[in-house]
């Protein structure tokens, strides 16, 4: 293939996706690995998206954990913006929490469009900094920035959600099961908070363990954290490290 066709599909998603992911190899020259890192850095700085430009940040290895960190695809990203300066001072987490988002959300819907609305919602109607949720995850287990981590997130329940790292998987899961995408990156998500703010696995939890007010995250969320299944996998992971 001529490197002016190849450069030419760096302005597709799907064809980066499908350059790096299967047949990267076979394009480029053999003894060519500064070539290909070059390249993977081209996919990872490339703005693709649904409805949008996405701004991906790729997996990587935090040098202060050695935990594999997923994909996170920033608040510029899907579209948003960020909140100013905080009046609220920040807070020490010490909590992971799980949310659902309680309303139907489908694969004919754009991510980032419910992020943007989201957002004028939070902001317009219910008169919050911003998102109420530290990171969401769509249905292909896609994540997404939302609230600065820094800054305690917001709640219509009685419990204060002041160190908590809020993690809302979009979806009713009252009405629809989890997906396998969906759970890995709910683990991969929770092993990095947990190794990057020294948080226990004891303290990963759902919303419903500290408001009587809800049944979030939802009957079909729920076993994976009443039975432990979170709490594994994130210390399978953290065992890697």
């Amino acid at each position: 293939m001529k490197w002016e066709l190849f450069l030419a599909t760096l302005t597709s998603g799907a064809a980066i996706k499908s350059f790096v992911h299967e047949r990267l190899e076979a394009f480029l020259p053999q003894n060519g690995r500064q070539i290909r890192g070059f390249v993977f850095g081209l996919w990872v700085s490339a703005l693709v998206g649904v409805g949008g430009c996405t701004s991906v940040t790729a997996p990587s290895t935090d040098s202060r954990t050695r935990v594999q960190a997923p994909a996170i695809t920033s608040v510029e990203g899907w579209g948003g913006t960020r909140s100013g300066p905080s009046s609220v001072a920040p807070h020490k987490l010490t909590h992971i929490t799980l949310h659902h988002g309680g309303v139907s959300f489908t694969r004919e819907q754009s991510a980032p469009q419910y992020l943007r609305n989201l957002q004028g919602w939070s902001r317009n109607t219910r008169k919050w900094s911003d998102i109420p949720y530290h990171y969401l995850i769509d249905l292909d287990g896609n994540i997404y920035e939302a609230r600065d981590i820094n800054v305690p997130g917001d709640t219509n329940t009685n419990y204060d959600p002041t160190g908590h790292a809020l993690i809302m998987v979009m979806g009713n899961y009252e009405e629809v099961q989890p997906n396998p995408a969906q759970l890995a990156a709910v683990s991969d998500l929770m092993a990095m908070l947990a190794a990057k703010y020294q948080i226990p696995t004891s303290k990963i939890g759902g919303h419903r363990d500290y408001s009587n007010q809800t049944v979030c995250p939802g009957k079909n969320l729920l076993p994976y954290l009443v039975d432990g299944t979170f709490r594994r996998e994130v210390e399978a992971r953290l065992a890697r490290r």
